[in-house]
C-alpha cells in the first residue's frame, strides 16, 4: 500500500547520500512507485507530527492550523537551527550553530570524559547523578542579540577543566556541562516565542531526546502561553519514519526534490 518512495538527497556525506538514493531509485522501479529526494532536517522538523499517531504521547498534535506561528528548533550531531514557522510552508531560518552543533558538543565532551558513543544519551545519564551547578561552565552566545548558537568554546572549556582536574566528579562536570548547553537553547527559544508571539514550539533533532531539555522547554512555553510539541524519543533521533514525513509534506506541497546528493542542503 505504499504511494510513494523519499529518500535522503541531504544534507549528508555525499557518498552515503548516493548509495541511498541508487537503493530508493531500484526500489521505484522495482515496485512501479513515485519517487521523491527528501530533505533530512525537514525531516527532523516535521517530525513532531508523528506524535498525533502515538495514543500514549503527552505531545499529540491537535489541528495543525491552532499551531501557527510556531519555532522550531532542530539539535542534532550535525545541525543547531531556530526556525520562524508562518505555517506549514512558510519558514524563515532565525539563527543557527557558528561551529560545534548541540548535538556533536555532547559527542566530543563525552569523549573527554571517557563516556561511550553515541555520548548524548551518556552525558544525560551520568548528569543525572551529579550538580549542575558545581562547575560555571560558559553559555556561549546567550546574551548575544542573534539567534546563533556556539559550542566550541563550552567543548574547550570542559576539556581544559578536566585537564586541569583529572580526578574531578565526572557526574558533576556532565550535570554541569549539560545545563550550560542547554541553558542558551531554551534562552534563545523564548526570545523568539515572544518575539514572533508564537503559539507551538516544534524540538527535533538528536538532542530533543534528552530529557532535560524537553521538561525546560515545556515548562518555559507554558509561562508564555505557547505549547511544546515534539516526537517520541524513537523519532528523535535519524530513522526512515522521518524521512517519510519530510518527503510526504513536501510532496503534498507539489515540491519534490530532484534525486541528487547535495551534502550542504539546508533548510
Amino acid at each position: 500500500n505504499v504511494d510513494l518512495i523519499a529518500v535522503t538527497s541531504g544534507p549528508g556525506l555525499e557518498p552515503a547520500l548516493w548509495a541511498g538514493i541508487t537503493f530508493a531509485r531500484e526500489l521505484a522501479k522495482k515496485y512501479q512507485k513515485p519517487i521523491t529526494g527528501a530533505n533530512h532536517l525537514e525531516g527532523h522538523l516535521y517530525s513532531f507530527l508523528l506524535a498525533k499517531k502515538t495514543g500514549s504521547s503527552n505531545y499529540q498534535v491537535p489541528n495543525t492550523k491552532s499551531l501557527f506561528p510556531a519555532i522550531g528548533l532542530i539539535v542534532s550531531g550535525g545541525h543547531t537551527t531556530l526556525l520562524r514557522l508562518k505555517d506549514m510552508k512558510m519558514r524563515k531560518k532565525l539563527g543557527e550553530t557558528r561551529d560545534d552543533a548541540g548535538g556533536e558538543a555532547f559527542d566530543k565532551v563525552a569523549r573527554i570524559l571517557g563516556l561511550p558513543y553515541p555520548g548524548g544519551p551518556e552525558v544525560e545519564r551520568v548528569a543525572a547523578k551529579g550538580n549542575p551547578k558545581a562547575i560555571s561552565f560558559p553559555r556561549p552566545m546567550i546574551k548575544d542579540k542573534s539567534y546563533d548558537f556556539s559550542y566550541s568554546g563550552l567543548k574547550t572549556a570542559v576539556l581544559y577543566h578536566m585537564k586541569a582536574n583529572p580526578k574531578a566528579n565526572i557526574a558533576d562536570v556532565a550535570a554541569s556541562f549539560q545545563a550550560a548547553a542547554l541553558e542558551p537553547l531554551v534562552a534563545k527559544t523564548m526570545r523568539a516565542v515572544e518575539e514572533f508571539s508564537a503559539r507551538s514550539v516544534f524540538l527535533s533533532g538528536g538532542v530533543a531526546a534528552n530529557k532535560t531539555l524537553r521538561k525546560l522547554l515545556e515548562t518555559a512555553a507554558k509561562k508564555r502561553g505557547a505549547k511544546l510539541y515534539v516526537a517520541d524519543f524513537k523519532h528523535n533521533t535519524d530513522n526512515a519514519v522521518m524521512i517519510a514525513v519530510g518527503g510526504y509534506i513536501n510532496f503534498l506541497r507539489g515540491k519534490r526534490l530532484p534525486l541528487v546528493a547535495k551534502g550542504n542542503m539546508n533548510v
